[in-house]
């Protein structure tokens, strides 16, 4: 595992010996970047958000952030794959969950989160999934998950389900989810944000299965599918915190990660728009004129307006960052903001420079195309920017995230 110190020179030298050769094969194909991942894994920086004394970098989400930058600005499908790696982390450290955490720490586990499902659409705080003790020291959990990015690669999932139906053989003896209350303290099993449980459920389970393939229009190598769980059993002690206690879990230590690290994701893309629109605007002469496109006021502005976005994001990201590390008051607006300011930016610098790269920006081969494509991905993932946007209204009118206004 490197140190805090030198996380970024290991990093750096990963992306430049086998993430970057292979980013356009992994887009082209839509195949999962296994090869990346696993030299990811090698060097340590799967590890990098494993508490230190499970034998990880013990690093923060600064540090996480800063790694889904650089792999955001090679290729979208790692830093997607690491994105959801770390928010599954997350979860793990908030658990106590030891043993999965030192086989991240060893190099030998990739995890990833399984909450939206084929019912609740992108609605990840309304899971339909159940959870059935067997009467046995085990858990049956039936569910449709529609997206889960590593679908068939990871080896285990974070994964959500309505709390254990029935008390009987529940550790905390509680009542099942007819009793329970959501944050909102709506009912949870009628109320839009009712609560939900979470799991650790290996990837080699019975019952599990990848159930359909993914074709996307960008970050293609994610590997993000349905999964299907039919009957597959879990020990009672693969709940990851308490039942019924899930959704607050996931809003305090995995959604300000995958917030951030999906915005970061987006701040990277947006600065190799802008080396890639600086590189073209230097190389690519007009002839009749005898000037070069650098030399013309017109792109020089649209680069201009390239970097302002990039920094302006990873400006946004810092103070975020600052706000959760110092615990400040508005830490939970920042942290619903970034990915939404984030994402939205991204796509209109993609749009821009599709039109300032031209004709040479448009064709397959062209990284500004891929990039391009990458940048969709932000607005329709969960939460969508339009759920972000909500999120954010009802913070600053003080009313509850999630359930009735």
């Amino acid at each position: 595992m490197p140190s805090q110190e030198s996380y970024r020179d290991v990093l750096l030298r990963v992306i430049d010996e086998v993430i970057a050769p292979g980013a356009a094969s992994v887009d082209v194909s839509g195949s999962f970047p296994g090869e990346q991942v696993g030299a990811l894994a090698k060097a340590g920086l799967l590890a990098l958000t494993v508490p230190a004394e499970f034998g990880g970098g013990g690093a923060g989400p600064r540090a996480a952030a800063d790694v889904v930058r650089e792999l955001g600005a090679v290729c979208g499908s790692t830093a997607m794959v690491v994105t959801m790696h770390y928010a599954a982390v997350a979860a793990l450290a908030a658990a106590g969950d030891g043993g999965t955490l030192a086989a991240v720490a060893a190099g030998t586990h990739l995890s990833t989160l399984a909450f939206s499902e084929t019912g609740s659409r992108s609605h990840f705080w309304a899971p339909l999934s159940t959870a059935v003790p067997a009467g046995d020291g085990t858990v049956r959990l039936d569910a449709v998950k529609s997206w889960v990015t590593s679908a068939g690669q990871a080896d285990s999932y974070v994964w959500s389900s309505r709390p254990l139906a029935g008390g009987a053989d529940r550790p905390d003896g509680a009542d099942g989810p007819d009793g329970a209350a959501g944050p909102d303290g709506a009912d949870g099993a009628a109320g839009a944000s009712g609560p939900m449980t979470l799991w650790l459920v290996p990837a080699g389970a019975d019952g599990l299965s990848v159930a359909g393939t993914f074709d996307g229009l960008g970050l293609r190598g994610n590997s993000s599918a349905p999964m299907a769980a039919n009957g597959v059993r879990v020990p009672l002690t693969a709940m990851l915190g308490a039942d019924g206690a899930g959704l607050d879990l996931a809003l305090a230590a995995v959604l300000p990660v995958f917030l951030i690290c999906s915005a970061a994701m987006s701040a990277g893309l947006m600065r190799r728009l802008a080396e890639e629109t600086a590189a073209h605007l230097a190389d690519t002469r007009l002839a009749h004129l005898g000037v070069s496109l650098a030399q013309q006021e017109r792109p020089r502005a649209q680069l201009a307006r390239l970097r302002i976005e990039a920094d302006r994001a990873w400006a946004h990201i810092g103070e975020t960052l600052d706000a959760v590390e110092s615990g400040r008051e508005d830490a939970l607006l920042l942290v619903l903001e970034v990915k939404a300011a984030a994402g939205e930016a991204a796509s209109d610098a993609a749009d821009l420079a599709l039109r300032a790269g031209g004709g040479a920006a448009f064709r397959k081969e062209s990284v500004v195309e891929r990039l391009f494509r990458d940048s969709r991905a932000a607005r329709v993932m969960a939460p969508t920017t339009e759920a972000l946007h909500d999120f954010i209204g009802r913070a600053l009118l003080g009313q509850p995230l999630l359930g009735e206004a």
